[in-house]
């Protein structure tokens, strides 16, 4: 028997330092010395780990910086009166061909007319901005060689190329009275890609890396749709007759409200970014669109249908409003892209907030 024996008056040979020692293991007189006590394991190991999750954090968190204040990612090499102005024009033309079938279906001839010889103008001026920024023609044409339903440019490409025959046949139809029901039928179907026409652009800047357009792509096209209707609304009080106007005032004063609410969705979500949206440039243009907007609006409401120099003033303000939004939000993707902590600062924090948010749990299905 080696160590402690047993004998009848108690324990023999016990060595002491053996025996449990509760002090220490509840963090008590022994256990509190620094270093020793378990308590004081537990909160070495709590200040050292990460969410619980085991995971030791060996160097402090990064603090944001980038390499002598360059950008991160490359801007857009876009020229703002070609692609702005191609934004611009593509909702305007859309936007107008909607309301040109509402005038034509509606007997409203003089308007619908006048709409529809807008249209085929703006889709020429946008096709041309288009080109121009391309360099080449034959490379506008190149875009039509293939159809790739998952690129917005494509899609684009060829939405132009099968509304702008639509728009023509539809205006030269109107202007010359000849082939009615051909010059019907044109009109219908530029109704029918208007929409897209005039959106599609807001889905071609939001499927870029640029922060204020990538961040806003929910908001974005329906910003689009809304500036694009102010537009044609617009164009619609300055070309029409007074007495043709009413649907034209109705669609102002939706576009207008739509515009506002819309855009303060876009910089609620968008966060530290929106700050591109209300600073500098960007912010002057957007600051001046709403007020032109809304007072287009409000004009051809109250006064649109009384006086012709009135309808027209308030058209006129109705597209100034509309080609500041798309050349406000056309500054605040170049700002955003041109400043860094706009790609790095949201990047981190959604990344951290995927971290801390805890993963949903499984639902285990019973077998049947």
């Amino acid at each position: 028997m080696t160590g402690s024996d047993v004998t009848r008056e108690g324990p023999e040979g016990e060595r002491p330092g053996r025996e449990a020692a509760p002090e220490i293991l509840r963090g008590g007189p022994d256990g509190g010395k620094p270093g020793r006590g378990a308590g004081q394991r537990g909160r070495r190991r709590g200040k050292g780990r990460r969410g619980g999750r085991g995971e030791q954090l060996m160097a402090p968190p990064a603090e944001f910086q980038s390499y002598y204040g360059r950008p991160v990612i490359k801007a857009p090499a876009w020229r703002a009166r070609d692609i702005a102005g191609y934004f611009f024009l593509g909702g305007l033309a859309g936007a107008g061909s909607v309301l040109a079938a509402g005038a034509h279906a509606t007997g409203r001839t003089t308007t619908a007319t006048a709409m529809k010889i807008s249209s085929l103008a703006a889709v020429s001026l946008s096709t041309a901005a288009l080109v121009n920024d391309l360099g080449r023609p034959d490379r506008f044409a190149n875009m039509l060689r293939v159809l790739k339903p998952t690129s917005p440019m494509s899609v684009g490409s060829w939405l132009l190329a099968a509304y702008g025959p639509a728009a023509g046949a539809a205006a030269a139809c109107a202007v010359t009275g000849w082939l009615p029901r051909a010059g019907a039928a044109a009109t219908g179907a530029a109704a029918l890609l208007g929409p897209a026409v005039a959106t599609y652009t807001a889905v071609l800047a939001a499927d870029t890396a640029v922060p204020a357009w990538h961040g806003a792509h929910r908001e974005l096209p329906y910003l689009f749709a809304a500036s694009a209707t102010a537009a044609a609304s617009g164009m619609a009080l300055v070309v029409g007759p007074v007495r043709e106007t009413a649907p034209a005032r109705c669609a102002a004063v939706l576009a207008a409200v739509a515009d506002s609410a819309v855009h303060q969705a876009a910089e609620e979500r968008l966060g530290m970014v929106a700050e591109t949206y209300r600073t500098g440039r960007a912010g002057k243009l957007l600051r001046t669109a709403r007020a032109l907007t809304a007072l287009g609006a409000a004009g051809g409401a109250l006064f649109g249908g009384r006086a012709r120099p009135l309808a027209a003033a308030s058209g006129l303000a109705l597209l100034a409003g509309s080609a500041c939004t798309r050349f406000g939000i056309f500054a605040a993707g170049i700002a955003s892209a041109e400043d860094p902590k706009y790609t790095v600062v949201p990047q981190r924090a959604a990344k951290e907030a995927r971290r801390t948010t805890p993963a949903p749990s499984v639902e285990r299905t019973q077998p049947t």
